[in-house]
């Protein structure tokens, strides 16, 4: 099937889809899951080979680590499916309503949107996801992955399409519902992002190229995932033994996704006892680029050993470069700068983040507040690792990513982020 049969066959479906009730959405999801649970071992295999091709491609073991699916995962991935059955079905919502003067009934209401494409990189996991939130929102979907994932993305689209197709006959399954596009051609990326009338949304997740690519390039409406330029700022008032354990938290867990923190600012106050915990805490396990206050402290904590569990100092502590505050590293790097205070801290995250996901460590009320009123992203903690910026922490089962932008959704998508509304009016003859 070539490209333009792929958009056809969508519309089409889509128009299909939206005539299913939640029931119908939720048996045909759970087909879904049942087949997937029943090929796991084959995608675990198809995702084995795209493992290997990318370890032989040399790519960074942070990005491997989304790549890689195991029984665990495969485990997390069919529990998002029963939490999405699990949700209201969001398509028929009222959003509001009122009589107006005349007598005239109007109502706001959440309808699918129709077609989206979501154009990703690496994760397999986004395949599943992003199938189970558009079909019970009511949306067919176009799944364009990374060459990276390409037998993996094929074994789960096989797999969820046997499963459409095995309540097709009750009117539940909808098998035209999600196609895969797997040419690896960037005409087919220019294709999908020009394809007015056929797609309603399209929707990048991956790295900052990636998303400036469609963004620019893109004629039908974008809804900008962010990658993650996450910063920490470490107040004068905060517990500093626990800000460690916070910082660690966000940086090592899984250093490759976007809610991992790329930047660590430090009050000065504390700076001098913080940052020794800092390098100890981490022992080894990350390059520090520093700025010129924070970069002395670094070096003599690594010089006497804090910290120095593996590596030597050149490579662990090192000076921040020019662009070292504006990357996503997606890596064992965090960059290190002191600051003299909260609006310092708020004016830097502002003029370098993605929009993403901001924490501030502290003890100060007057200070949490100023930072949660000021600092301009789509989620701000207080007191917390930005890690938990995540669809399923959320309660949405999966996510089809983190929007920053401020239209329509903002942080992480869950169903009702592929809705839109329409308005219902009932009369009884009024003219006007």
């Amino acid at each position: 099937m070539n490209l333009q049969d792929i958009f056809e066959s969508l519309r089409e479906s889509s128009k299909k889809l939206a005539q299913l009730s939640p029931g119908q959405k939720n048996k045909a999801l759970l087909a879904v899951k049942d087949s997937l649970a029943a090929r796991t071992a084959s995608i675990i295999a198809a995702n084995d080979h795209d493992v290997m091709r990318a370890k032989d491609k040399g790519m960074k073991d942070s990005l491997i680590d989304r790549l890689r699916l195991d029984e665990a995962r495969m485990e997390g991935i069919l529990s998002g499916i029963d939490e999405i059955i699990a949700q209201t079905d969001p398509v028929g919502q009222v959003v509001s309503g009122w009589t107006n003067e005349n007598g005239l009934v109007i109502k706001q209401v959440r309808v699918p949107i129709g077609v989206a494409a979501i154009i990703y990189e690496s994760r397999p996991n986004v395949t599943v996801d992003a199938f189970a939130i558009a079909y019970k929102s009511g949306n067919a979907i176009l799944l364009r992955g990374s060459s990276t994932a390409l037998e993996t993305n094929m074994e789960i689209v096989a797999a969820i399409k046997a499963g459409l197709r095995s309540v097709s006959d009750c009117g539940a399954g909808v098998p035209g519902a999600v196609e895969l596009a797997a040419s690896g051609s960037r005409d087919e990326v220019e294709d999908i992002l020009n394809a007015r009338g056929y797609i309603d949304v399209v929707l990048p997740r991956g790295g900052a190229n990636l998303i400036k690519m469609v963004v620019e390039k893109a004629s039908v409406p974008v809804i900008e995932t962010g990658s993650g330029i996450c910063h920490l700022f470490v107040d004068e008032s905060a517990d500093l033994d626990r800000a460690a354990v916070i910082a660690e938290n966000a940086k090592l867990q899984r250093p490759g996704v976007c809610n991992a923190i790329e930047v660590l600012l430090v009050h000065s106050a504390v700076a001098q006892e913080f940052l020794p915990k800092l390098s100890e805490k981490f022992a080894g396990r990350a390059q520090f680029r520093c700025d010129e206050r924070a970069l002395p402290i670094m070096q003599k904590a690594a010089a006497s050993g804090v910290g120095a569990a593996s590596g030597s100092l050149a490579e662990k502590v090192v000076a921040a470069g020019e662009n070292d505050f504006d990357t996503e590293f997606l890596d064992n790097i965090l960059a290190i700068k002191v600051v003299d205070s909260v609006e310092e801290a708020v004016a830097h995250i502002n003029a370098h983040n993605t929009k993403h996901s901001e924490s501030i460590l502290t003890s100060s009320i007057k200070n949490a507040s100023y930072f949660k009123t000021n600092v301009d992203a789509a989620c701000v903690y207080v007191n917390a690792s930005t890690r938990f910026t995540d669809g399923q922490v959320f309660g949405y089962g999966a996510e089809l990513g983190i929007s920053t932008q401020k239209l329509h959704v903002r942080g992480p998508m869950g169903l009702a982020a592929l809705t839109t509304t329409k308005y219902l009016i009932e009369g009884e003859g009024q003219i006007r």
